[in-house]
């Protein structure tokens, strides 16, 4: 054995025998209980950063744990490989997106293996070649003839003068990000999932995820948002209704879950693009102008909520159907034409977004709604939380409402308008149907063919998959497919003629909504999946992913996995049976302010730091000049503050099971880790410390049999050795399965080799204890630090492989204590130690405590007032 802890020799050597004999090849239909454990996969933007070593490490970690255990582990790796960035980088360096990915991949993919973790790599998947993407579109055409799909306009940003479409973080205070251009909203046909249909069973799937984060499980509630509420409908007067038609000449309808305070409403507010506004800017240019601005701006909701309130009276009225009063209708720019009726009842009074637009146009506020608790008056000039409050109130102002709290309110006005055929109870949700189409080159084509004759006509099962051409470079003006007639001149398959086909692409999010099941078999060729091998792997066991996931991505792969049960490719009701999301990498950030107030971003390596005496950062300066630098506080690792660690330099500098101890020893996975450069010192002195261990046991003899059996022989210092390792394999065990705290499983190990190293081992029972718990330390840490581990095993143990020889099991005959070492304190100072046996009466304790010679010369002959024993811990003697 050579003395040197040296990982770049070990690791490529451990990584070529577990490849030699396919260790990480998951078994279909295996007898062994099975463990599909599954982290997010990745982009492929170029090079792995610390995030992704932490997230994979975790999986690899569990998926070790599992194998050891004798389960069937399945642990894929994958790309979600379409998608805006590379277009972006394609008109960067002026290369084609397909070959950047696929460039991308190849590069990540060795520095995945690098860090040896324990993948399938047979189950790879790209979600950007045809293989894949075609059954995407076989699912799409089954939906959208069965009406799950459907097409609909919706309202997208438009560039002008790049004559495209851009996605939210394209736009850059009102302007393209490319050609500086006012950005327009336009109305443009999309296809959408309708998702809705599944949101009861989506919101109801939650209560059987006992293993998800409760932050997480109450994020997608309130996504999905379902309210009981009222429909209400609101006439128009007999003068409003000029260039209306259909139900919109006989009403303006809205939902409210308020309707308790429908006597309170003082106005009615619609969308800009509400037929109602559209016909009242008709000879309106004040109006018209209004509505422009209105449909320029963001129609996402988290900027609605803080946006300034803005509104303009179309000189229309609506009537109250409780009151009969006549309310105004205004175009306000805080109501979204594509959210629920696109109008809203306002109730100034009880309502505080309401409250702050009726104050600014001097609207009429009403109160009907008082407090049964607070003594707090109402008073129009300025909100208080309890006009919004549905609990512990009571109507007021409001007719036979009076007197009535929300729910006798609620159920008396659903009665009242339903009589009166002006509106009726409704249960609503926040969910809207899933936009899939995006105006984008780089993502899975949409397979639908367009016929002046036929209509909108899907592909025909035959002709799948629509193959995206892939030696094309993006200019950013529009998509290169719209421009491509060899893509989308065609003939429809219903009549023949002529046709073109769709040139916009779904959504990213489609692809990586379905590949968990795709992993189950990968080189399937003649079905989405195959069912019986999806039915073995699904749910997944194990699902990792960072929090910002949380809704969307999450949601629609719980959605997806219901649309593939009702299509018959699988069973399940849930793709992931337990969720970690593990937390952020941080670091350190250090700026200099430029001329014109923009920040110069500075690697913490390139930074001299100060800290006082307990560590807090005191002053910066910059290595190179020695002048001050600004410190910026800890934030996530990121190109953009240039406080990044590339994983290759560590893996290359310290070796991949440094990189892998230190981001489990650093912090629980699902808080943020703080990186630190002295942590990763840390982690190779002990990984180092475990190399030389091993070593000097060898040193001073050839392995041993393991020590098992009967202990009656051992002495005392072995028992407690034994105790010590048998009690650590039952907590590591508990930390690795139970409670996924791998930070604590490493610290326990370290102890046991500190009580190792206190212990003398060197009898014949000495080495077979020894060889027991080296064995078990290696075992223990195999999950997380498996190059090093391997590499000792093979040393200590030639008889078999150390996934061979399972995880270590806990000898309960090596936790009975015979004997126990109790603390003795003399008026509560430490003043020795006693052993004793550990069926000893208390009485028997405090005898064998007051006759310690050490003991003795600190009570010195006085009579204790009272000697306190806790029981196992320690005798205190009070004198």
């Amino acid at each position: 054995m050579q003395e040197h802890y040296c990982p770049e020799k070990i690791e490529p050597a451990a990584q070529a025998r577990w490849q030699e004999y396919r260790l990480f090849n998951a078994e279909d239909f295996s007898p062994k209980p099975k463990y599909y454990c599954l982290s997010m996969f990745p982009y492929p933007s170029g090079k792995l950063h610390m995030g992704h070593v932490r997230n994979y490490t975790i999986g690899d970690v569990l998926s070790r744990y599992r194998l050891l255990n004798g389960f069937n582990v399945m642990q894929p790796m994958g790309w979600d490989a379409f998608g805006l960035p590379a277009e972006n980088a394609a008109m960067k360096h002026q290369v084609a997106p397909a070959q950047w990915t696929y460039d991308n991949i190849a590069y990540m993919k060795k520095q995945l293996q690098s860090l040896g973790f324990a993948i399938d790599w047979e189950r790879e998947i790209a979600t950007c070649t045809p293989e894949y993407y075609r059954w995407e579109q076989w699912l799409f055409v089954r939906l959208f003839q069965k009406g799950i799909i459907y097409k609909k306009n919706g309202t997208v940003n438009w560039d002008p003068v790049d004559q495209t479409v851009l996605a939210n973080e394209q736009v850059v205070d009102g302007r393209g990000w490319r050609s500086g251009a006012i950005v327009e909203k336009r109305e443009i046909p999309m296809y959408y999932f309708k998702i809705t249909d599944y949101a009861e069973e989506l919101l109801n799937g939650l209560d059987t995820l006992e293993h998800w984060p409760e932050q997480v499980k109450t994020m997608q509630r309130n996504w999905i948002g379902k309210s009981r509420g009222m429909q209400v409908r609101f006439a128009l007067a007999e003068d409003s209704k000029a260039g209306l038609t259909g139900e919109y000449a006989d009403f303006v309808q809205v939902y409210t879950t308020r309707p308790d305070t429908l006597m309170g409403a003082t106005y009615v507010a619609v969308a800009a693009e509400h037929p109602l506004a559209t016909a009242a800017a008709t000879d309106n240019a004040e109006l018209q102008q209004f509505i422009a601005e209105c449909k320029a701006g963001s129609v996402a909701e988290a900027d609605m909520a803080t946006m300034e309130k803005k509104g303009m009276p179309t000189g229309r009225f609506a009537i109250n159907p409780l009151n009969g009063d006549v309310l105004p209708v205004w175009v306000a720019n805080y109501v979204l034409w594509g959210y629920g009726d696109g109008a809203v009842m306002a109730v100034p009074a009880h309502d505080e977004r309401d409250f702050e637009f009726a104050t600014k146009y001097q609207l009429p506020i009403k109160q009907v709604i008082a407090s049964t608790q607070t003594t707090d008056g109402f008073s129009a000039q300025a909100w208080q939380e309890w006009y919004g409050s549905k609990e512990q109130t009571q109507c007021v102002n409001s007719g036979e409402l009076d007197g009535l709290d929300f729910h006798a309110a609620f159920e008396r006005v659903g009665e009242i308008l339903q009589a009166k055929n002006a509106g009726a109870p409704k249960t609503q949700y926040r969910l809207r149907d899933w936009g899939i189409s995006r105006q984008r080159y780089w993502g899975c084509p949409i397979p639908i063919i367009h016929c002046d004759d036929c209509g909108d006509v899907t592909v025909p099962e035959t002709q799948l998959p629509v193959v995206l051409p892939e030696n094309v470079v993006p200019d950013g003006a529009g998509s290169p497919l719209s421009k491509m007639p060899e893509f989308y001149e065609t003939s429809c398959p219903c009549c023949g003629k002529p046709a073109r086909r769709e040139t916009d692409t779904m959504d990213t999010f489609v692809e990586s909504s379905w590949y968990a099941v795709r992993y189950a078999s990968p080189q399937c060729d003649t079905a989405m999946v195959d069912k019986e091998a999806a039915n073995y792997w699904m749910n997944a066991d194990q699902y990792i992913g960072g929090i910002e996931h949380a809704i969307l991505h999450l949601l629609y792969a719980r959605f997806f996995t219901k649309l593939m049960r009702d299509e018959g490719l699988l069973n399940v009701d849930e793709p992931f049976a337990r969720l970690l999301t593990q937390g952020m990498v941080v670091c350190e950030t250090y700026y200099r302010e430029g001329a014109n107030g923009s920040k110069e971003w500075i690697a913490p390596q390139d930074v001299d730091l100060q800290r006082d005496d307990k560590g807090r950062p005191l002053a910066a300066t910059l290595k190179a000049d020695g002048k001050p630098v600004c410190i910026g506080g800890i934030e996530k690792m990121s190109k953009s503050k240039n406080n990044g660690v590339d994983p290759q330099e560590l893996i290359d500098r310290y070796g991949a099971d440094t990189a892998r101890l230190f981001m489990m020893f650093a912090a629980p996975p699902e808080q943020s880790l703080e990186w630190s450069d002295a942590g990763v010192d840390g982690a190779h002195r002990f990984l180092r410390r475990l190399w030389r261990t091993v070593y000097d046991y060898l040193q001073q003899g050839a392995s041993v049999t393991a020590f098992a059996g009967n202990q009656d022989g051992l002495s005392s210092e072995l028992k407690a050795l034994r105790l010590k390792l048998h009690t650590t394999i039952a907590k590591v065990t508990d930390d690795y399965g139970r409670r996924q705290q791998f930070n604590t499983a490493i610290a326990a190990v370290m102890e046991l080799l500190n009580q190792y190293d206190r212990t003398d081992c060197g009898s014949e029972q000495g080495r077979a204890v020894a060889q027991e718990v080296l064995e078990s330390v290696l075992r223990l840490l195999w999950p997380i630090v498996p190059h090093v581990c391997e590499t000792l095993w093979n040393e200590l143990s030639a008889q078999q492989t150390l996934w061979d020889a399972a995880w270590p099991r806990v000898d309960e005959a090596a936790l009975v204590q015979n004997e126990i070492t109790l603390m003795v304190q003399v008026n509560g100072k430490l003043r020795g130690q006693i052993t004793v046996a550990a069926d000893i009466s208390n009485d028997e304790v405090q005898a064998v405590a007051l006759a310690e010679p050490t003991v003795q010369r600190f009570v010195d002959g006085k009579t204790p007032k009272k000697v306190i024993v806790v029981p196992k811990r320690l005798v205190n003697i009070v004198v």
